[in-house]
């Protein structure tokens, strides 16, 4: 360096200061360049970085090369800084000729500036050359000899042309006038090289090598996109390809790009016709808000939801939004989701869920219980009417075995066994089942196999229909048939009795008018009265066996109780049971069937005597008849337990009793009520507070029927 006198320190000239100013402000300039780098490449990083094909690698390179080009552009500043040194002391030595030591550190520094230089270019990843308006390459950095597979001394001088095999194609217009008259261009180049049979893509900046205000060449500075193009295009092919509906839009719901799948799920023609639809237009409702963009999401996270669009020709189309909100500088900017088209989905469920209601309320409203079992014995299906035939829900049996289920009999078991082994294809038992109250019923189950799509055994289907009611009717009708044939025999043998009890009460009153001793007609008076005795119940027999009469008669009431005790009073005498019957002499006679009555009668006097017989030796039946104004009123009143207060309420219920089984029917007080009900009266069970029951029955008192008039 040149000698600058020893005052040099001590007087610093303004042009040194200015030197470390320009030098000072260089320093923050690129320090301030290489931050505000930093800072682009993390902002950019933040919405790149949800995007596919990892373009979050863009702002990195991004912060890298502001690094290099700030340490280049610090390195050159200090050449240049010794450069002006140099000419400095040149300037102050005119007329004087350099030393060779002067002109040695000159030749240095501008070698080692042109070989830090030629480091930087090399260190590019982008491809970076000089070319000649006539296309002729005037230097090359390493990429550019690596993309045309030559090294650089058969590049430099060689057209560019040479190593193509089609012409350069530029994605946006461009003409070297143009160039020349702007001195920059940047666009995507398609190139096709002759070493290389793939098409590439390389995203340029141009600039103009300037020489005396005349443009000589210029300077390029390549980036290689051809994987991004590749994705790219892979990506448009998805898209376009894709059977579901994929959308852009902004946070109002405008939609910005769609794919042709949604085009068609809306029914439109042409991409361009749903661009340009505002976004109330997709909305069903009139005046509705927009259906897409920020409705019902105001953040960027991932939603699905079920949104129903307006199509083109008014119909709906029920479709599964799933999109996200696309973020920056912590606003949402779009949202990017897919519609996928469930409108036939849904018409589906909505015909298959018709289907099952159907079929629910079929087997809901069928009167049989509905029992489905599998191959291996468990439920698979219970109809609700199991509630109302033993009391308790489907969940009861649901899942569980048949053999291990609470409630389910053993001739249930073997009515599946019998279906399921194939033993048989269609059977049917009679079991018993307990209710959930712990009555009995009596239960008829029928078995079918249940065959799957294939016709092959999937399970057994067992109906269930409660004939508990219907046995217990089989059972009185028997009864009922043998009640007619006794009476039947009753009515001969009362026939046949009466000739001789007739023959017997005539010779007791023959020896009765003639001479005998005191103690023979003692026995004669007994014999007799013991034949009128035999004469009036053979009397009764017949008149309870004879067929009632069709229509209704006067009857005394009196009489036709006095008659039923009669009837009774053997069975009663023997279970120590006494009537005390006080007839009342004022009681209209009233128009019924005597026969019905009877039997309403004597319904009463034989559960009075079973009540009293079963819970004491010996007991009392009071009977009283009273009248009202328009009606009478008999009184059955026992001695007996009486009725407990939760069974007065179903005493008159057909089939309801109180007896042990195999005593009564439940049928008797059912006949009863009705048979009164039938004459306009009624019947009312009651306990008495000393204990025992007490029934009391109500008659009408009507006019006697008019006779019918005789023609004549």
């Amino acid at each position: 360096m040149l000698d600058e006198g020893p005052t040099s320190n001590r007087h610093d000239p303004p042009s040194n200061r200015l030197e470390r100013e320009e030098s000072q402000l260089w320093r923050w300039a690129l320090l301030l360049l290489v931050l505000f780098a930093a800072a682009v490449a993390f902002l950019a990083w933040q919405q790149l970085q949800d995007l596919p094909y990892r373009l979050w690698a863009i702002p990195a390179g991004l912060f890298v090369l502001a690094v290099l080009f700030a340490t280049y552009a610090f390195g050159r500043k200090r050449e240049v800084a010794e450069l002006k040194q140099i000419l400095k002391g040149f300037q102050n030595q005119v007329g004087v000729t350099p030393s060779e030591e002067q002109l040695d550190q000159l030749s240095q520094l501008i070698l080692r500036s042109q070989r830090n230089f030629k480091e930087l270019i090399d260190s590019l990843d982008d491809v970076a050359l000089a070319i000649s308006l006539d296309g002729t390459l005037r230097t090359v950095n390493r990429r550019t000899t690596e993309v045309l597979g030559a090294p650089y001394s058969q590049l430099v001088g060689h057209k560019l042309e040479e190593f193509l095999s089609a012409p350069l194609h530029s994605e946006t217009s461009g003409s070297l006038p143009r160039f020349l008259d702007k001195r920059n261009w940047s666009g995507v180049v398609e190139v096709h090289l002759k070493k290389d049979s793939r098409r590439l893509y390389y995203d340029c900046v141009v600039n103009a090598i300037v020489k005396g205000d005349e443009v000589t060449g210029a300077s390029v500075l390549a980036r290689d996109i051809t994987g991004h193009r590749e994705k790219e295009q892979r990506f448009t092919q998805l898209f376009e390809s894709l059977q579901e509906g994929v959308y852009i839009s902004n946070p109002e719901g405008k939609l910005l790009e769609v794919n042709p799948a949604l085009v068609t799920i809306l029914g439109y023609e042409s991409k361009e016709d749903l661009l340009n639809l505002p976004p109330e237009r997709l909305s069903v409702d009139a005046g509705g808000e927009p259906v897409l963009g920020h409705v019902g999401s105001q953040t960027g996270n991932t939603r699905t939801r079920e949104v129903r669009l307006k199509r083109k020709d008014g119909g709906v189309a029920v479709c599964v939004d799933t999109s996200s909100g696309v973020m920056e500088a912590g606003k949402i900017v779009r949202y990017q989701g897919t519609l996928v088209d469930v409108t036939e989905k849904r018409a589906l469920e909505r015909q298959l869920q018709r289907q099952e209601e159907f079929r629910r309320h079929l087997l809901e409203s069928f009167p049989d219980l509905i029992l489905v079992l599998d191959l291996k014995g468990q439920y698979t299906f219970v109809s609700a009417r199991i509630g109302e035939l033993l009391g308790y829900g489907p969940e009861q049996l649901m899942g569980k075995n048949v053999e291990d289920a609470e409630n389910t009999s053993p001739e249930l078991a073997a009515l599946y066994r019998t279906v399921a082994t194939g033993q048989s294809s269609l059977t049917s038992c009679e079991y018993g089942s307990r209710h959930h109250d712990g009555s009995w019923r009596t239960m008829l189950g029928m078995a079918s196999p249940l065959l799957d799509a294939e016709g092959k055994p999937a399970g057994v289907i067992i109906s269930v229909r409660d004939v508990t009611m219907e046995k217990k009717l089989e059972q009185q009708i028997i009864q009922s048939e043998r009640l007619a044939a006794m009476g039947q025999m009753i009515g001969g043998f009362a026939h046949e009795l009466n000739n001789p009890l007739t023959s017997i009460l005539g010779m007791a009153e023959l020896l009765q008018e003639g001479e005998a001793s005191e103690a023979a007609r003692k026995q004669i008076v007994v014999l007799h009265q013991q034949a009128r005795r035999a004469a009036e119940i053979v009397q009764n027999l017949q008149y309870f066996a004879r067929p009632p009469a069709p229509g209704r008669c006067q009857v005394n009431l009196n009489e036709l109780v006095q008659r039923t005790v009669q009837m009774q009073a053997y069975p009663l005498r023997k279970s120590n049971v006494t009537v005390d019957f006080l007839p009342e002499p004022a009681i209209p006679a009233i128009v019924a069937d005597p026969n019905q009555l009877m039997q309403v009668f004597l319904n009463l006097l034989l559960n009075a005597e079973q009540a009293i017989r079963e819970n004491r030796e010996k007991g009392t039946i009071r009977v009283r008849i009273g009248r009202k104004p328009d009606s009478v009123w008999i009184v059955f009143q026992d001695d007996g337990p009486g009725i407990a207060p939760e069974n007065l309420a179903h005493i008159f219920d057909p089939f309801f009793t109180t007896k042990r089984p195999g005593r009564g029917t439940g049928l008797g007080l059912s006949i009863c009520k009705t048979v009164l009900r039938e004459h306009g009266g009624n019947i009312e069970a009651a306990t008495a507070p000393d204990g025992g029951a007490v029934f009391t029955i109500t008659l009408p008192v009507t006019a006697a029927p008019e006779p019918a008039p005789t023609a004549g």
